[in-house]
């Protein structure tokens, strides 16, 4: 006996709910099978890169210079020419329609701008309906632009120096390399499968524990287990003990496809990942008992689960960056776990971030976990009592 658990009437607690969760070949593939498919729809389906987006050309110019510019284009395989126009009118249709999703407009004097030395201008209209694409678009046509303008700018110096026309500057460049770190191909594949974690195994212990202990009230079950040799925190443990172990599982089993099939390395200590992971899922297990103590039914703690759960996916930083929020939803956020664990899991992925770094997401997560868990159990002693 340790902490006035008595391990003998436990473990078979623990063993019954083991089999409570696993004896229905549904429920089974539903824990297994469905973290999988979420990780594959979210490294594949949920992709906010560019690639052969749809481009609609309004060549004015009909230049060598001009060519080379929409070969520039096309030869970073973001963007793929799918039709070409002679008049103004082409480009406003064919936007109209959605059939590009970029239209570039080249006008006449364009290569003789370049030559004399003069600003030249070009035109490039983007179909803004989607802004997360419109924008990742704009970025990629604005870098190869003024890396095809510093090109021909080299051209010219280099001209110029040959001519004997060159002045004291004529060699002078500006040489601006632009390097990413810890995601050097800025591929959102690898930003977003980390991620999955923390809301696939938030999602398993919420629907797993809120579910436990309401399924006994409903049956008829759990008077029973009141009246019984164990002390309710032997119940407590015997209902999130197995909760806690799939959550592990399904937490191995996400980190082995990431990296296996995904290629994404853990750059970071994985003993660091797994405390990270613990903090984490007790928050898990003591916000599922808090409902289960709430809800009558299991409709009604599948339905709170919910409620709770996809503004902490939203709040969380998974879609969308907790800075661009407006500033109450910024500090609202601080109060959700999944936010915390996202720092970690991605740390330690991407960037071997190590325990001086993460040491305030691990904090926050502990003291969440502990806080939650002692006020459903105080909750759960008064609607058993």
């Amino acid at each position: 006996m340790a902490f006035g658990i008595t391990w003998g009437r436990l473990l078979p607690l623990v063993r019954k709910e083991f089999r409570q969760n696993l004896r229905d070949p549904r429920a089974a593939r539903i824990i297994f099978l469905s973290p999988i498919v979420q990780l594959l729809l979210f490294g594949y389906a949920v992709n906010t890169d560019v690639r052969n987006a749809r481009t609609f050309v309004l060549d004015r110019d009909h230049t060598e210079e001009s060519r080379e510019l929409l070969a520039a284009l096309t030869a970073s395989g973001y963007f793929t020419i799918t039709g070409y126009g002679s008049r103004p009118q082409d480009l406003v249709e064919t936007m109209d329609r959605g059939s590009a999703l970029m239209a570039v407009e080249i006008p006449r004097g364009f290569s003789a701008d370049l030559a004399a030395g003069r600003q030249a201008h070009v035109q490039v209209l983007f179909d803004g309906t989607s802004s997360n694409t419109a924008t990742v678009a704009l970025g990629y046509a604005t870098q190869i632009i003024q890396r095809f303008a510093f090109a021909q700018a080299q051209a010219r110096l280099a001209a110029a120096g040959a001519g004997g026309g060159a002045g004291p500057q004529a060699g002078a460049a500006v040489d601006l390399r632009a390097r990413a770190w810890y995601n050097p191909n800025l591929i959102s594949r690898v930003y977003n499968v980390p991620g999955v974690m923390g809301t696939i195994m938030m999602l398993m212990a919420l629907l797993l524990t809120s579910l436990a202990v309401v399924r006994e009230r409903e049956i008829g079950t759990l008077e029973q287990l009141m009246v019984s040799p164990l002390s309710p925190a032997e119940l407590m443990l015997g209902k999130t003990i197995p909760v806690a172990v799939i959550a592990f599982i399904q937490l191995t089993v996400i980190s082995t496809i990431a990296v296996l099939w995904f290629h994404i390395p853990i750059r970071g200590s994985v003993p660091l990942l797994l405390v990270g992971s613990l903090f984490y899922i007790l928050s898990g297990l003591g916000m599922g008992l808090l409902i289960s103590t709430v809800a009558a039914t299991q409709q009604e703690a599948f339905m709170t689960m919910f409620f709770l759960f996809f503004p902490a996916i939203i709040l969380s930083g998974f879609m969308y960056p907790v800075e661009n929020m407006p500033v109450a939803f910024q500090y609202l956020s601080l109060l959700n776990p999944i936010r915390h664990y996202l720092v970690i899991v991605r740390g330690v992925f991407l960037k071997a971030a190590g325990w001086g770094v993460l040491w305030p997401q691990l904090t926050i997560l502990f003291v969440m976990g502990t806080s939650v868990v002692f006020v459903a159990t105080k909750r759960f002693h008064k609607t058993t009592a």
